[in-house]
């Protein structure tokens, strides 16, 4: 088998875009996840490129350097927490990534940090409030149900964060709506 970690694969269709272009070139697909492919078999060097390639014109990037990949997994798991688990954890953040992850939370958030230049939790704040755009945007729910949905203490903290990191409140952003909105791989 050979595993493939891929940058900037952050939704569900990016992973059938991904699986559909492997299977178009031949391979057999094991999984595919959001930030990780496995292929049944191993594949040569040359194999690597003509997939990068491919995969290049998506906008999507191979990563084989280490600190890379973990980066690339931080980022999914915060995606994925946010996008399909509704930020649905029963423990804190830290402790979320060290059982997904297995490394010491502190060198995490240091490489994190560093590389990125925002701490883990500023980014997933950020992702969150991506989320409540979306959601207002959408105008099927409540700024109550918002706060509900995304497991903030209240309306009055979400609105706060809000206001903290786009400069405007929930009601006036629902106002100019999606011209302030940023597609979450572009955070």
């Amino acid at each position: 088998m050979e595993k493939l970690h891929l940058k900037n694969m952050v939704c569900n269709r990016c992973i059938l875009v991904v699986k559909s272009e492997l299977e178009q070139l031949g391979y057999t697909i094991h999984s595919v996840e959001l930030g990780e492919v496995i292929l049944k078999n191993k594949i040569s060097e040359k194999d690597k490129s003509i997939i990068a390639s491919k995969l290049e014109t998506f906008g999507f990037e191979i990563l084989n350097d280490s600190n890379s990949k973990t980066i690339e997994k931080i980022k999914t798991i915060l995606i994925d927490l946010v996008q399909n688990k509704n930020n649905d954890i029963n423990s804190n953040l830290s402790d979320y990534l060290i059982e997904n992850l297995h490394h010491d939370y502190s060198k995490l958030s240091n490489l994190f940090s560093f590389v990125e230049g925002i701490s883990i939790e500023k980014y997933f704040i950020n992702l969150k409030i991506e989320k409540v755009k979306e959601l207002i945007v959408y105008d099927e729910l409540s700024l109550s149900e918002i706060a509900n949905f995304l497991n903030y203490s209240s309306v009055s903290h979400l609105s706060n964060q809000f206001k903290k990191v786009t400069g405007f409140s929930p009601s006036y952003f629902k106002k100019i709506k999606e011209s302030k909105r940023k597609e979450l791989d572009h955070l």
